[in-house]
C-alpha cells in the first residue's frame, strides 16, 4: 500500500530556520545580547552544511516567480533534481543534532508554537522533498497535490490573474454578497497567516473588498505613515544592528505606500504583513 507522507514541522528545514530567526529577534528585544538561536544558526546553517544547501532549495521555491506555469514546473523539476543529490544520512543527522541543541536552549513546546507564514507551502515542499528522498512507495495523488501547491505559488502570472479576477468579482457584488465574500476571503487569509487576523488586518480587508476609491487610498496612506513611525521607534530601541537596519528598511518602504493613490493587491499584502510584524514586535516588547 502506498505511503501517505505526513508533514513534520519539527523536521522541516524551512520552518526550523524561520523559527530560529524569529527567536533571534525575540531574544534581542528581550535584551539577550548573545542569542543562543544566533549561535545555532551559524553552526547548523553555515557554508557547506547540508542543511544550508537544503534551506537554499526551500528558499528558491518560496521566493522565485515565473510568468508561466510551464517554466514553474521546469524549475520545480530542477530543484527536485538538486535535492536528490543531498545526502539523506547527513540531513537526518544534522536535523537530529539541531533539534537536540534547540531543546537545550529553549522549551521545544513553546519554540514550535509560533505560527509560520506560508505554512501550507512549507509543508508541501517538505513532503515533496521527503518523497524523493525515500525508497518507500509513496501515494502518487499526494505527490501531485504537493507539486500543484508549489507550482501555483511560483507561477506569479497565473496567481496574480486569479487574485485580480477574484477581487474584481467582489467589487461587483451588492452589500449582502460582499459580507459573505468577506467571510470567505477572511478564512483564506486565516489559512495563509496560520491564525486569525488581528483588528487592523480585518479592517483593511473589509475596506479593500468594499471598493478601491479615495477612502481606501486615504486609509492605506494614513496606516502606512503610522506604521512606518511605529516600526522606526522599535528599530531605535534594538541594540542588534542587523535587525535594526532591516526594520528601518521596512519603515522606509512604507513611506512609498504613504503617497500611493492607486491601491493594488500587493499593497494589501504588504500592509497585512506589516500589521503582523507590528503585533509581534508589540508582544515581544511587552514580555
Amino acid at each position: 500500500m502506498a505511503r501517505n507522507i505526513k508533514h513534520s514541522k519539527v523536521k522541516n528545514t524551512g520552518v526550523l530556520f524561520e523559527l530560529l530567526v524569529r527567536q533571534i529577534t525575540t531574544d534581542t528585544l528581550n535584551g539577550i545580547e548573545q542569542s543562543p538561536a544566533l549561535k545555532i544558526v551559524k553552526e547548523y546553517f553555515g557554508k557547506g552544511k547540508t542543511l544550508k544547501k537544503e534551506l537554499d532549495l526551500y528558499n528558491s521555491l518560496l521566493k522565485e516567480k515565473f510568468k508561466s506555469e510551464n517554466k514553474a514546473e521546469k524549475f520545480l523539476t530542477l530543484v527536485l533534481a538538486e535535492r536528490s543529490k543531498l545526502s539523506q544520512q547527513a540531513l537526518k543527522r544534522q536535523k537530529y543534532n539541531l533539534i537536540k541543541e534547540i531543546g537545550k536552549q529553549y522549551t521545544l513546546e513553546s519554540f514550535f508554537k509560533t505560527k509560520i507564514n506560508n505554512y501550507r507551502l512549507n509543508a508541501s515542499i517538505y513532503q515533496l522533498f521527503e518523497s524523493i528522498g525515500s525508497t518507500k512507495v509513496n501515494d502518487p495523488k499526494s505527490i501531485l497535490g504537493f507539486k500543484e501547491t508549489i507550482v501555483e505559488h511560483i507561477s506569479a502570472k497565473t496567481l496574480k490573474t486569479t487574485q485580480e479576477k477574484v477581487i474584481k468579482e467582489y467589487s461587483k457584488q451588492d452589500k449582502s454578497m460582499r459580507i459573505l465574500s468577506y467571510r470567505v476571503l477572511l478564512e483564506k487569509f486565516n489559512e495563509t497567516y496560520g491564525k486569525a487576523l488581528n483588528g487592523p488586518q480585518k479592517q483593511l480587508l473589509k475596506k479593500y473588498i468594499s471598493g478601491h476609491g479615495p477612502k481606501l487610498s486615504e486609509h492605506l496612506n494614513k496606516e502606512a505613515k503610522t506604521s512606518s513611525k511605529k516600526i522606526s521607534v522599535f528599530a531605535n530601541k534594538i541594540d542588534d544592528k542587523i535587525t535594526a537596519i532591516k526594520l528601518k528598511e521596512v519603515s522606509n518602504q512604507l513611506k512609498k505606500i504613504e503617497k500611493t493613490k492607486i491601491i493594488s493587491e500587493s499593497h494589501l499584502v504588504s500592509m497585512m504583513s506589516v500589521y503582523e510584524l507590528l503585533e509581534e514586535l508589540s508582544n515581544v516588547n511587552k514580555s
